[in-house]
């Protein structure tokens, strides 16, 4: 029998790269937050199945050239950053370019109970600050957030009402954290979460867990419950 060589053309192959190497040149020069070029209009362009448009972009995206932005679309990354800095969701969700907005559904000082109390380093029946806001971004819900602060370390926190933004709170204090430990995981919703979020009991959920510390001190554990279909968790890890 004769050999056949089967040989893919070399063009052929290579055209997710070319659709790569144009977007890459079209964003050089884009501020963060600018539109990337769409699918529909780099199918057209190129002549190519949106599967191949689709594997450049997402090369990119794992360059850290672009990010996804559920709902919204294909925008320029921020540039990546030799240290990372801890934000405060409002600081997040400025940085991909939409609006924050916060509605307190309770602020008050209660008794710790047993997994607060150690999560903060306290004894159990300690006053707590428990603070629990419905976040939003472009007026979209994104989650709700159950935050718990020593209130020992924070004489008055409430007096006047709830501020605008916890992190620049704690920050006018001294207290802005500046280290976290964070724990994400996935779950499903609760009654009162779905009631809360505006989706089915049962939907798939994103949990954040996070404990921060300011000068060896805990000030803040929080509890947030994220949709799922509207945020993505971006981690920058480097190996030194």
């Amino acid at each position: 029998m004769d050999q056949v060589d089967l040989v893919v053309p070399r063009q052929r192959a290579l055209k997710h790269v070319q659709v790569r190497e144009h977007v890459r040149g079209l964003i050089e020069a884009q501020p963060p937050g600018s539109a990337a070029p769409s699918e529909r209009e780099l199918v057209a362009r190129f002549g190519v199945a949106r599967m191949t448009v689709r594997q450049a972009l997402d090369a990119l995206v794992a360059e850290g050239l672009l990010e996804r932005i559920p709902g919204r679309g294909t925008f320029v990354a921020q540039p990546p950053k030799t240290a990372g800095r801890l934000t405060s969701f409002t600081e997040e969700i400025k940085r991909r370019g939409m609006l924050p907005e916060s509605q307190t559904l309770l602020a008050r000082v209660e008794q710790a109970g047993p997994g607060v109390a150690r999560a903060l380093d306290i004894s159990p029946g300690d006053p707590v600050l428990h603070w629990r806001r419905l976040r939003r971004a472009d007026q979209a819900i994104v989650c709700v957030e159950d935050a718990y602060l020593n209130e020992v370390l924070l004489p008055g926190f409430l007096q006047h009402g709830t501020p605008t933004s916890l992190y620049e709170a704690l920050a006018a204090r001294g207290l802005r954290p500046t280290e976290v430990e964070d724990s994400i995981s996935a779950d499903r919703a609760s009654a009162e979460e779905a009631a809360v979020l505006e989706i089915a009991e049962g939907d798939p959920v994103l949990r954040h867990a996070r404990r921060a510390v300011s000068g060896g001190r805990i000030v803040e554990v929080s509890r947030t419950c994220y949709r799922h279909d509207r945020f993505t968790v971006y981690l920058q890890l480097a190996d030194h």
